[in-house]
């Protein structure tokens, strides 16, 4: 069973898009709902490139209070989800972020030539997370940034090298602690670490482990 930072982590890592409120500046005092795409930074933090023209950043310059739902359906009326609660910032991402939000979402890349789009961070200041029925705690926001994380110089060297390694028709989006993200033929695809979070080098060993576990079970 995954423990509340790991499911965290594994729906983060799992969506393409999620549900924002943000508290509403054409209905005051009413949250606004929408929906984004997302890529996660190397803190697992939602990393967003939106439009100033958006309702939800017309919001954010009044309030950078808001809410973000990630959910995944567990069978049989049960779902995994998780609700943060906390503030979006605006912020100068480094080259290998942009990068990194972009081997996720490539299309995103004619919204950086037009010069509206920017990016922003989510910063969680708590987490309830929901494991299926009746499994719903809590988690403090600085959870993320205390976990174990794969810096982005790391990830971009082992992406690397991965390269001619991947099984046809597999790409690697993006390397963490716990696992990684892939692009399949039939969409997004996260493989999670068995023996619990890695860093450094030893996340080769792990993902390739991992990578052909996950081929046998394509093939099957």
């Amino acid at each position: 069973m995954l423990s509340r930072l790991e499911l965290l982590v594994d729906l983060l890592h799992s969506a393409a898009e999620a549900s924002l409120a943000t508290l509403s500046v054409a209905v005051p005092g009413y949250p606004f709902a929408s929906m984004v795409p997302f890529v996660t930074d190397e803190h697992h933090c939602p990393l967003f490139l939106i439009s100033s023209l958006a309702e939800h950043t017309k919001n954010l310059l009044a309030n950078q209070k808001a809410s973000l739902l990630i959910a995944r359906s567990l069978g049989d009326g049960e779902m995994a989800r998780v609700s943060l609660v906390g503030d979006i910032k605006p912020i100068a991402p480094a080259p290998l972020l942009v990068a990194r939000y972009l081997r996720y979402h490539p299309a995103a890349e004619r919204f950086l030539q037009l010069g509206d789009f920017h990016f922003h961070r989510f910063v969680p200041v708590r987490v309830l997370t929901v494991g299926g029925f009746a499994k719903a705690n809590w988690l403090d926001g600085q959870r993320l940034f205390d976990a174990p994380f794969f810096a982005l110089e790391s990830e971009a060297k082992e992406i690397q090298q991965s390269e001619g390694l991947l099984p046809p028709g597999i790409t690697l989006l993006g390397i963490d602690s716990y696992g990684a993200d892939l692009q399949t033929a039939t969409g997004r695809q996260r493989i999670r670490f068995g023996a619990g979070p890695v860093l450094g080098e030893a996340s080769m060993p792990s993902l390739m482990r991992e990578l052909e576990a996950f081929s046998q079970r394509e093939k099957s």
